[in-house]
């Protein structure tokens, strides 16, 4: 685990920094790709990805490992052909996978907030979920462990594979000639990311394009279609930690009313979107046409954007930290650390929708950090590489408290009564 916060010391300032070179090209190109409270909420997602993985949050059924020192038939010496042929089987199971994600009810729960962004930009890339707690693809990678890709081949290009899925999350790139042939391109992805009835459950390849052209799942981008980004069921929140049990919480619902005892236990495992007929009937789901709907906005004030980006930077500063310090923490340390962060993200996230419920998580956020601090002495050892840094984070947590009531309470409602003295 300390090598996975290694990597990612210097992994974020790269996808942080291409996220703003895209920012810029696009404002030199006079295309608007991002919104301040959207960019946010992908960024936000991001960082509660990195904290499931660094507390470690995640079951392996059958781990690659066992499968092949007991399944393995050769002795694979580790060569360059080696590495390219588990890449290659890495990215035919992350076909399926993906797949899968988007073929069955409860396994949607574990992709949703990915789509989630009515947005295509880099910055939905880090749209990442919390909710996929359990490993349950182990068999995909069967046929890797047994032809004998050793493990730590794949430690290396697992990795690897992810982060160059980061690069065609956005809408600044146009064809690209001969590799929309053999890759995963910008052009193919927008149609895996839009929900217009043509592209739906389309373009599953990670990197080579050549899997779905093989089982029947590609789609071309076309001219007189444009993609239209989002999930048919809006999400209608900034906050990546409701997003991620959404669909879950709906299928819930459903096998609750159901009274069809049969369909309380299908309802998980159908074809996503499928719902019990009776529910169907009395609870029903309307999906606005996807040319025609508006995108979520929280009419947030530009004191509230400018405050949620200063929530945004002031805390993916602090996750950086525990990244750095990682290996002198103790495990407990790193657990309340990464629940403060978990609570802060939820907090401001949910300020960010104007929802009243942000006073409640703020407190909750205020005597957490109030207790760590009381706990430690200090906010751990960030006074040793910057002075004064316990004291700052002190002087936060009140500033932030006074200024979720002044937004909830105060602002809030002064814009709700003047939209309703203009009616």
């Amino acid at each position: 685990m300390e090598a996975y916060a290694t990597a990612l010391t210097y992994a974020i300032p790269g996808f942080v920094l291409l996220v703003i070179i895209e920012a810029v090209a696009a404002r030199m190109m006079g295309r608007k790709v991002n919104r301040a409270m959207d960019t946010i909420s992908s960024l936000s997602s991001g960082m509660t990805n990195t904290l499931k993985n660094l507390l470690g949050l995640s079951i392996v059924l059958v781990s690659y490992g066992w499968m092949e020192s007991r399944f393995g038939i050769f002795d694979i010496q580790s060569t360059g052909w080696l590495f390219l042929i588990a890449f290659i089987g890495t990215d035919f199971a992350s076909y399926w996978a993906h797949r899968f994600n988007h073929s069955i009810n409860i396994f949607w729960n574990r992709h949703i907030v990915h789509h989630s962004s009515e947005e295509f930009n880099l910055s939905c890339a880090l749209r990442q979920e919390i909710s996929a707690i359990v490993g349950i693809y182990f068999f995909l990678y069967i046929p890797l462990a047994f032809i004998g890709i050793p493990y730590e081949v794949i430690l290396v290009t697992a990795p690897i594979h992810l982060f160059a899925q980061f690069w065609y999350h956005t809408r600044l790139i146009g064809r690209m000639g001969f590799l929309e042939k053999i890759l995963m391109t910008p052009s193919h992805h927008r149609v895996h990311h839009a929900i217009n009835d043509i592209y739906i459950d389309k373009n599953f390849s990670a990197i080579f394009i050549i899997w779905d052209k093989w089982f029947g799942t590609f789609q071309e981008e076309l001219e007189e279609e444009p993609p239209v980004y989002g999930t048919l069921k809006p999400a209608n929140t900034w906050n990546p930690v409701l997003i991620n049990y959404q669909h879950a919480w709906q299928i819930l619902k459903d096998a609750w009313r159901t009274n069809n005892w049969m369909d309380k236990i299908r309802v998980w495992f159908m074809p996503t979107g499928w719902r019990p007929k009776d529910v169907q009937e009395k609870y029903p789901i309307t999906i606005d046409g996807v040319h025609t709907r508006s995108k979520y906005d929280s009419n947030a004030s530009d004191f509230l954007k400018g405050w949620s980006w200063f929530q945004l930077i002031f805390h993916n500063l602090l996750m950086y930290f525990l990244l750095t310090q990682f290996g002198k923490f103790e495990a407990v340390d790193i657990m309340w650390y990464s629940i403060f962060l978990f609570v802060s993200v939820f907090s401001y996230t949910t300020l960010m929708d104007r929802h009243v419920f942000a006073i409640p998580a703020e407190v909750i956020k205020l005597a957490l950090g109030s207790w760590i601090i009381y706990q430690v002495g200090a906010w751990y050892n960030l006074d040793e590489i910057f002075a004064g840094g316990s004291i700052l984070v002190m002087v936060y947590l009140g500033i932030s408290m006074l200024l979720t009531f002044y937004f909830i309470l105060v602002e809030k409602e002064r814009s709700e009564n003047d939209v309703s003295i203009s009616v």
